[in-house]
């Protein structure tokens, strides 16, 4: 089987797209506040992205242009370990850590998004524990395309190991043949 980079790059751009939909509409509704179209969006990819755009403008000092130099170079790191032609084991990492940050953005969003009669306690270590996660049409396709991407990577990355390990014993054979 051959690797389609597109195809192994389309989820981690997926989430990225996300995090950059969201500062662009925060940026939009700086300019355009009373736009109801700018609320609905930003409304929508608040939920995907709301703990990780706070935890960067707590350390980083809030600044669009760190967001921005943040999203290319997490783009640009992305597409480069998508198209190596070394090993798999590169876009297997980088469609994994996307699934597990979308899955972990969604579920540190969800307990602060509802007041709520749920089981919610904090851990001894202080970091509050929701036991309800929000499964939206959004959230439940997000996980669906991130769980079809990781699926895809363990086909590419199976296949190419067998094609490698047939290749080796092809030679073992060449080799005892010759000896």
């Amino acid at each position: 089987m051959m690797r389609k980079p597109l195809l192994l790059f389309a989820f981690p751009a997926l989430i990225l797209l996300i995090l950059a939909g969201e500062r662009a509409a925060t940026f939009l509704l700086g300019t355009y506040p009373a736009s109801p179209a700018l609320w609905r969006i930003w409304l929508e990819l608040r939920p995907l992205s709301m703990m990780f755009w706070q935890q960067v403008d707590l350390y980083l000092s809030g600044s669009m242009a760190v967001d921005a130099a943040i999203l290319t170079a997490a783009s640009i790191l992305c597409w480069m370990a998508c198209r190596t032609r070394k090993s798999a084991a590169f876009f297997f990492l980088a469609n994994h850590a996307a699934l597990l940050f979308a899955g972990l953005m969604m579920a540190s969003s969800s307990h602060s998004e509802t007041a709520s009669t749920i089981a919610a306690f904090t851990t001894p270590s202080g970091h509050p524990f929701s036991l309800f996660l929000d499964f939206t049409w959004q959230n439940s396709l997000v996980l669906l395309l991130g769980t079809a991407a990781c699926a895809y990577c363990h086909v590419a990355f199976l296949s190419e190991a067998r094609q490698r390990s047939q290749a080796l014993a092809v030679r073992l054979i060449a080799l005892q043949r010759d000896l």
